[in-house]
């Protein structure tokens, strides 16, 4: 996983990518014990991007280090790696205030877990659902910020449909 990093850290660096961090369930690794998945989601600003958003030059940059797409994931360094761009104000509220970590000797960025669990509330797929009950549980999150977050980015409802009661 770190070579996995250090080539993300090195698309920023180049400014291929903008500020990139990791979500999905690797980012929910985290905060809670790990759990299998198939691949690394990593939301991602991408320069210049206004409403619409190509991934070719990510792409092109990639398949010149020797990387190539494969569905929708593209696979760097045995780990497949799908880039997902920030498509809404919660996914970019998340980039802007991810946290930076070291996963052995190499940065990277992960969402907070508040992010996270607002991000699976809206997601709202059966998976979410069902990963978000075990993430509430043992991710440890500041109730006030995710308080905040679900009211900002109107989840509250969301929360309602699933019989959530606000944290303590």
């Amino acid at each position: 996983m770190e070579a996995t990093l250090r080539v993300l850290n090195n698309l920023e660096r180049q400014g291929v990518i903008g500020r990139y961090g990791i979500g999905g369930a690797v980012g929910a690794i985290f905060y809670m014990e790990p759990f299998a998945t198939f691949d690394l989601d990593v939301f991602v600003v991408f320069p210049g991007s206004g409403l619409l958003v190509t991934l070719e030059p990510l792409y092109a940059a990639l398949r010149q280090m020797g990387y190539e797409a494969k569905d929708e994931c593209v696979v760097i360094e045995g780990v497949p790696v799908q880039f997902l761009p920030a498509y809404n104000p919660l996914v970019e509220e998340a980039l802007h205030e991810a946290r930076d970590v070291m996963l052995g000797e190499t940065p990277t960025r992960v969402l907070r877990a508040e992010h996270l669990a607002a991000i699976m509330l809206q997601t709202g797929r059966a998976k979410d659902r069902q990963r978000f009950q075990g993430f509430m549980e043992v991710a440890n999150l500041d109730p006030t910020l995710f308080e905040a977050i679900l009211r900002r980015h109107q989840l509250e409802a969301r929360r309602q449909q699933w019989n959530l009661p606000p944290i303590s």
